[in-house]
């Protein structure tokens, strides 16, 4: 395509020739008028008009007549302006021509979505022939382009007279009186609308995810999904189209006058500074814990500036940067140690463990850059912080996509987004990171009396509210490990002793969801294991006992719950594994089988917009961010409740597996410990797989009735027999191994070879420390 651009250049007498279709190209073309099926001025042009449309996929020329504008170029042209959505006769003008010689697509790709490739057909045909407006892509995909494209309709339905596609002044005037809502039907709604599509899915405040559809008319649907995407953005829910509402949509910073609780900054927080923070609603804010040698910023936390900040009621959270502004500074040996200064440097502070420590990424990667450097520099990170035993788990700073893919590839536990620079590429045409903690939105300047500083404005999601105090020894889970303490001691004093007293602690805490028949009751529990002892229930209720139904993960942060874990937990404790690892069993249905019976349901019953299972087990099964029904926190829980079941099943008491696995380091490889162990090799796993779907054991037939039928999916057993249904099963099964090795590849990455490489930092810092 650059070629092209270049050969049309040249022949319209344009020098020197460059690969960008730009504003003396276009005049020149311009200049040539439109050229169709009679037009034979030069035939060098419009063999390249004809050369671009066939690298775009359209047969615009029949070999040999090169040159020559036929019938079957004239076809081709009809063709790509029908999928433009501008419709016409087959002529060729200047936006077309740029058009065919740039790398957009006018079809649908891979990943697209009929929604958005039909909102991109409509700004097209809509548009095209206003001055400001370039004939947009229309490949489904939501992307800078096709923001920018509807930033300009908006800014000409607005009247704007020279419309470029930022969110300026004008355009902010404009949409402060263009509320739409319930009931109206005209072009705003349809562009509020198509924004609401482009910021899809969005997510309610129990995770789940939730999708819309364009349309003209502001109705009931659309009103609930605004109310969700307005309360997942941390805005006032009235489910209408106003202005903080569009700013939100259109622009990564939204409405930066908005309330917000959180900032962040790099000057010392005084006594004066944080009481002001406080007088002006401002309840956490982010610090750094490094200042690179060389730096006149004097950013780092200050000697007794988190005990002001604690005492003026404010929390505070963790950031690390060591210059991070191009590209140069990512790589993952760097983010090794930065990950090691980081850690050292939290625990100097004291920093609690569990703590969320914030790596940055002060610049405009863009897509190309972020797989190349940025993933790598943060497995860095994540190794390094795996080698200290994983005290704090890291954050991502940085643009929307930057936030995104590292969260993705690198479990990054929450994003601290970049809102403010709403014009980098990352973060125009992406929607806000699921798992977004802070937005920043704008900087100012405080005045304080005599005293100004700098500060940060920042939205605060609650996923992370930074932390309240330092220096405390215990751990994330250890709460959740003395509340099991309190029932093994219960236990013991009803009269149970050996692996009964775990095996009660493990019934109390599943009972109210997975006990008897009942309402709250998940797939007949006291079929698959038997009922829990009701009069120990009752006897640590009076003694003002409750189930707990959750508690932090000190490896990955995330909340893991306690009621399916114990459930699994339990189901592995009366149930030992298969003899045969290809086989499997009850113990099994209490754990991966019986969410992976549920996962089949979810796809059967999702088929239309996932044809391939393997692809849907790769975008969902065990995904962290990610809601589904056997999710990254379903399948901790999993492997946890296998293992610690396995450790009381050795003779180690609940509390005492409970404190080996999350305070003594045993749940850094709970991933490979948990696949070799139960399986072993995938060939095993995916066999393993296939007998709990299609298996005829009377337990796994009544959880396949219960979790598969139940759900109105058809059972795997008679879906293989369909054409092409083995191939499919096959594929779904191998979507489940493939999850959980890639889960394993993360915590290899973590141990031998993290470890290897941290063996050569010591190795290399020794010798220096030899030559110095």
């Amino acid at each position: 395509m650059n070629a092209l651009v270049m050969a049309l250049q040249h022949e319209l007498g344009i020098s020197p020739v460059v690969a960008s279709f730009g504003p003396t190209t276009y005049t020149k073309f311009v200049e040539l008028g439109d050229i169709g099926f009679d037009w034979d001025k030069n035939r060098d042009i419009v063999a390249i008009l004809e050369f671009g449309l066939w690298c775009k996929g359209y047969w615009a020329v029949e070999p040999g007549s090169e040159g020559w504008f036929t019938g079957v170029t004239r076809a081709a042209v009809e063709q790509l302006r029908e999928d433009m959505g501008i419709g016409g006769e087959g002529v060729i003008n200047a936006k077309m021509a740029k058009a065919i010689l740039n790398m957009d697509a006018y079809v649908i790709v891979a990943g697209g979505s009929d929604q958005v490739r039909g909102i991109q057909q409509w700004l097209n045909g809509r548009y095209w022939r206003r001055d400001a407006y370039n004939i947009g892509p229309c490949d489904g995909i939501y992307s800078r382009d096709v923001q920018k494209s509807l930033m300009i309709a908006i800014q000409y339905e607005l009247g704007i007279s020279a419309p470029n596609g930022n969110f300026g002044p004008s355009t902010q005037e404009g949409l402060r009186s263009h509320t739409v809502r319930a009931g109206e039907e005209n072009v705003f709604v349809q562009l509020f609308s198509a924004a609401c599509v482009f910021n899809s899915p969005t997510y309610t405040k129990d995770g789940d995810t939730v999708t819309t559809v364009w349309r003209s008319r502001f109705d009931q649907p659309l009103t609930d999904w605004v109310k969700h995407f307005q309360k997942f953005n941390k805005l006032d829910d009235n489910g209408i189209g106003d202005y903080q509402t569009w700013a939100q949509l259109l622009v990564s910073m939204g409405d930066p006058d908005r309330d917000a609780t959180g900032s962040d900054t790099r000057y010392e927080i005084t006594d004066s500074r944080a009481k002001w923070l406080y007088e002006n609603d401002y309840r956490v804010v982010g610090r750094y814990i490094y200042d690179p040698p060389g730096s006149t910023l004097d950013k780092e936390i200050k000697p007794g500036e988190l005990e002001t900040i604690f005492s003026n009621n404010l929390n505070v959270f963790p950031i690390y940067q060591d210059n991070a502004r191009q590209l140069e500074d990512f790589k993952y040996g760097t983010g090794y140690q930065h990950g090691l200064n980081a850690h050292k440097l939290a625990s100097t502070y004291g920093f609690n463990r569990g703590t969320t420590i914030y790596f940055a990424v002060d610049y405009d990667a863009t897509g190309e850059e972020i797989e190349a450097a940025i993933v790598p520099y943060f497995h860095g990170v994540q190794a390094a912080l795996a080698s200290q035993g994983k005290k704090y788990t890291h954050g991502v700073y940085g643009s929307r996509n930057v936030c995104s893919v590292v969260s993705d590839k690198t479990f990054a536990r929450f994003s601290f987004v970049s809102g403010m620079s709403w014009g980098f590429s990352g973060n125009l045409g992406f929607p806000i990171p699921r798992n977004w903690s802070f937005n920043q939105i704008k900087e100012f300047k405080v005045t304080n009396g005599s005293d100004t500083f700098d500060l940060d404005r920042d939205v605060v999601s609650g996923l992370d509210e930074g932390v309240s105090s330092v220096g405390d020894t215990g751990g994330p889970a250890d709460t959740f490990i003395g509340y099991i303490q309190q029932l093994y001691n219960l236990a013991g004093s009803y009269g149970a002793d050996g692996r009964k007293r775990s095996q009660l602690v493990m019934e109390y805490i599943r009972h109210r969801s997975y006990g008897n028949k009942g309402t709250l009751n998940k797939l007949g529990w006291w079929y698959l294991i038997g009922s829990y002892d009701t009069a120990f229930v009752e006897y640590c209720n009076s003694r003002g006992m409750s189930v707990e139904k959750s508690f932090t993960d000190p490896y990955t942060g995330y909340q893991l719950g306690s009621e399916h874990m114990m459930a699994t937990a339990n189901a592995h404790l009366l149930t030992d594994q298969p003899d045969n690892k290809k086989a499997a069993n009850g113990g099994d249905v209490g754990g991966w089988a019986g969410d992976l019976m549920t996962f089949w349901a979810d796809w059967r019953n999702s088929e239309e917009e996932y044809a391939d299972p393997l692809q849907f087990s790769h975008d969902k099964l065990g995904v962290p961010g990610v809601v589904s029904s056997f999710g990254f926190n379903d399948l901790i829980e999993d492997a946890d409740g296998y293992h610690l079941a396995q450790a009381v099943r050795g003779g180690t008491n609940i509390v005492d597996a409970m404190k080996a696995f999350y305070n003594g380091g045993r749940g850094l490889s709970r991933f490979k410990d948990y696949f070799t162990q139960r399986w072993g090799n995938a060939t095993d796993c995916k066999s393993s797989a296939h007998n709990a779907l299609t298996g005829l054991d009377p337990t796994l037939s009544a959880a396949q009735l219960y979790l598969i039928t139940g759900e109105k999916a058809v059972q795997p057993a008679d879906y293989q027999n369909l054409p092409g249904g083995g191939e499919k099963l096959s594929r779904f099964e191998q979507g489940f191994v493939d999850a959980l090795l890639a889960r394993i590849g993360m915590e290899e990455r973590k141990t031998s070879q993290y470890r290897a490489n941290h063996k050569k930092y010591l190795e290399a810092s020794r010798a220096r420390s030899a030559r110095n």
